[in-house]
């Protein structure tokens, strides 16, 4: 498989660092904006007071409910950016997503199964399922992407990823359709949305969010290494299956602790790394933490573009994701020039 191979970005420490501190002031607009917009106009002395604990009139309410909602896509978002850089780093492969791969629809089909067959109803479960669900089939996807001549490669992968998003989804829905009294609500959830965020139902996942990040911040050296080839990695006294293995834990369990509380968002994982490493290079030290403040800000603008763009409705966050993601896919693949299996 032919694959151009792009300039290599160096930066040096400094400017990085300044590019870090702008991320995390683009992070806290975000955070202001989205607590500040929505179907209601709410005024600023309103705002202040709902930060305060007060909701006694409609518009305090209103930004008391925003609050949760801002925390649940900072969270999703750094988690969907931090779990697209680590699997990328983790397959070498540009095309690599929680959503192209089939991870996040792993851990969708493994809740809905749950919820329609078994009944599952705490979060704590739904966490464990989706997680189990999405390291199922992250195994599955990468053992078909490894089939026939030349091993995964990127396009392989994707491929496999693609078809095996295609085969959940309709088997999730085959699930669901004979169940009644739970397929409105979870046709809700698969869209993917952080609308009626709680902190009740976010405290459970903080735990799992928790150690992936650690995980995989602390797989950043090693992914390094990994860029190098395998056979230079081992040679360098890395052990690859070992490194692959655990900063592909960190990445499962993100996105699949993610996925049970928001649904299934995609194309937040692929576009981020991409534009951390035209920032900062290639460097998974620098990458890795941009991705977390760069997908937080992009989840939340994303949900602040919904709620403007259909008022007094709004469009969930997954949906706006597609959009601004499938653009940038077709950009990679052609930048990349993959021209064979």
């Amino acid at each position: 498989m032919a694959v151009s191979r792009a300039p290599v970005i160096r930066r040096p420490n400094p400017f990085r660092i300044h590019l870090l501190l702008a991320a995390l002031g683009v992070l806290v607009l975000c955070c202001v904006l989205s607590v500040a917009i929505g179907a209601r106009t709410v005024a600023w002395a309103d705002i202040l007071s709902a930060l305060n604990g007060a909701s006694d009139t409609i518009a305090e309410a209103a930004v008391t409910k925003r609050i949760p909602r801002t925390v649940l896509a900072a969270l999703a978002g750094g988690a969907l950016g931090l779990s697209g850089a680590v699997m990328q780093g983790v397959t070498r492969n540009p095309l690599a997503d929680p959503g192209i791969l089939g991870v996040n629809m792993g851990a969708m089909l493994a809740v809905v199964i749950g919820i329609a067959w078994f009944g599952i109803a705490s979060v704590y479960t739904y966490i464990w399922t989706a997680i189990a669900g999405a390291a199922a089939a992250a195994v599955f996807v990468y053992a078909m992407g490894s089939l026939g001549r030349g091993g995964a490669t990127p396009l392989k992968l994707a491929l496999a990823g693609t078809a095996t998003t295609v085969a959940f989804t309709s088997f999730a829905t085959a699930v669901v359709l004979p169940r009644g009294d739970i397929a409105e609500g979870v046709q809700a959830w698969r869209v993917g949305g952080v609308g009626g965020a709680t902190f009740d139902a976010i405290l459970p996942a903080l735990p799992f969010l928790l150690a992936g990040f650690v995980i995989s911040m602390l797989s950043a050296r090693k992914l390094n290494s990994l860029a190098l080839g395998d056979e230079l990695a081992a040679g360098l006294g890395e052990r690859v299956a070992l490194a692959r293995g655990v900063a592909a834990l960190g990445a499962v369990l993100l996105c699949g602790a993610t996925t049970a509380v928001c649904g299934p968002i995609g194309f937040v994982g692929l576009v981020i790394p991409h534009f951390c490493r035209m920032l900062v290079g290639v460097d998974h030290r620098w990458v890795l933490p941009f991705s977390v403040l760069s997908g937080a800000s992009l989840l939340i603008a994303a949900d602040v573009l919904g709620r403007i763009v259909a008022r007094s409705g709004e469009l969930e966050v997954g949906i706006v994701t597609a959009f601004i993601g499938a653009p940038v896919f077709v950009w990679i693949v052609r930048r990349h020039r993959v021209r064979e299996l």
